[in-house]
């Protein structure tokens, strides 16, 4: 008896923490995926993927308990130049063709200053690093019968390190692209209906 007790208590324990945190999920129609990098030494290029999906599981009792993952398209890419945006899904950059999607998988988040540091996996052209993604977290908020939330990150990384290695230099020696590539995204999430409240 004893021991039925034991293991019933445990499955109460692991139920709770199974629904201690919420899914989201991420709203297109009201989030971005901005990037930008130098170039010519004298212009920073500024560009976006219009094409992502993404989830944010918030345990809101302790935060550090949450995870986020994030799909991007890189054929959706968009500088609002055709001729560069059909350059860049070419091999000489994202290779668009044998690598659809950029992806991001947190492993572990804590908290740091007034915000967050979702430490995780960033894959590009099939390459993985462990990479620092800084995030403010806003909300949750009820609209009507919704909960949504809304997260901005930020992530430097260099283009290098995943195998966007096309490169020109001008006479001076400075890259025509720079390596140094700034990512921003900005999320607007709402509760999954299978994970609401009843």
């Amino acid at each position: 008896m004893r021991k039925l007790f034991v293991a019933f208590f445990a499955a109460v324990l692991l139920c709770g923490s199974a629904v201690a945190a919420d899914l989201y999920k991420i709203d297109p129609a009201h989030s971005s995926v901005n990037f930008s990098v130098s170039h010519m030494v004298v212009n920073t290029v500024h560009g976006r993927f219009n094409d992502f999906e993404g989830s944010i599981q918030l345990d809101q009792k302790d935060i550090t308990k949450s995870t986020v993952n994030v799909t991007i398209k890189t054929t959706s890419i968009n500088t609002d130049n055709t001729t560069r945006d059909n350059h860049l899904r070419t091999g000489d950059f994202l290779d668009a063709q044998n690598h659809p999607t950029i992806t991001f998988q947190s492993k572990s988040v804590e908290k740091k200053g007034d915000g967050y540091v979702a430490h995780g996996t960033l894959t590009i052209r099939g390459v993985s690093k462990d990479v620092d993604l800084l995030f403010t977290l806003k909300g949750p908020i009820n609209v009507g019968p919704k909960s949504i939330l809304g997260a901005d990150a930020t992530l430097t990384i260099n283009r290098q390190d995943y195998g966007v290695s096309w490169s020109k230099s001008l006479d001076g020696g400075q890259l025509v692209v720079g390596n140094d590539v700034k990512i921003e995204l900005n999320v607007e999430a709402d509760k999954a209906p299978e994970t609401a409240s009843k």
